[in-house]
């Protein structure tokens, strides 16, 4: 099972807007037949089946396995990944590129689709590829954002003299600041 599938296709995002797909989706994170999906959702294995039966020829759910059961054949089926991750592309850009102030909200939303296009790039590559995160919490009052921006870039700008060489693995840098929500989900 991968991590992350992304998903270019809209046959594939059409196959995940349905609730009862959904929870069948989360069902199969384990390994199981329709039967046993219909048994916990309390629905019957034709109507499961149904579901699984999109689910896989949208790519999201595979067969895994099969086995005899009163001389019939079952098949057991299991989620692709562990999260699956809808492309922007599926929608389009409504409108024109915002202006290139890396202090806008538009800015970061260019910025985060580009991290998650390499990224779904690189899951289809290999799905266990070094990386690093790093998150944490910081709060700068807003007569000094320009400033905190000028000592970031001065420090990026640091980080890219030092390890910006012709050797080694490259690897893409991107760093986002954004408003804190009131509450952490």
């Amino acid at each position: 099972m991968r991590d992350v599938l992304y998903m270019e296709a809209v046959e594939q995002a059409e196959a995940l807007l349905k609730p009862q797909r959904i929870e069948v989706l989360r069902q199969l994170a384990e390994p199981g037949t329709c039967s046993d999906v219909a048994a916990r959702l309390g629905q019957s294995p034709q109507r499961v089946y149904y579901h699984v039966r999109r689910l896989v020829q949208a790519g999201v759910v595979e067969q895994v396995s099969a086995r005899r059961v009163r001389g019939i054949q079952e098949g057991i089926y299991q989620a692709s990944a562990r999260s699956y991750w809808l492309s922007p592309k599926l929608v389009g850009r409504l409108g024109g590129r915002r202006a290139q102030d890396e202090l806008t909200l538009g800015y970061l939303l260019d910025l985060v689709e580009q991290v998650q296009a390499d990224i779904g790039a690189l899951d289809r590559a290999a799905p266990e590829l070094p990386s690093v995160g790093i998150a944490g919490e910081i709060r700068i009052p807003p007569a000094q954002r320009a400033e905190f921006l000028a000592d970031l870039q001065t420090t990026l700008q640091d980080l890219f003299a030092r390890y910006g060489g012709a050797e080694g693995d490259a690897f893409k840098l991107a760093v986002a600041c954004y408003p804190k929500g009131d509450e952490d989900e």
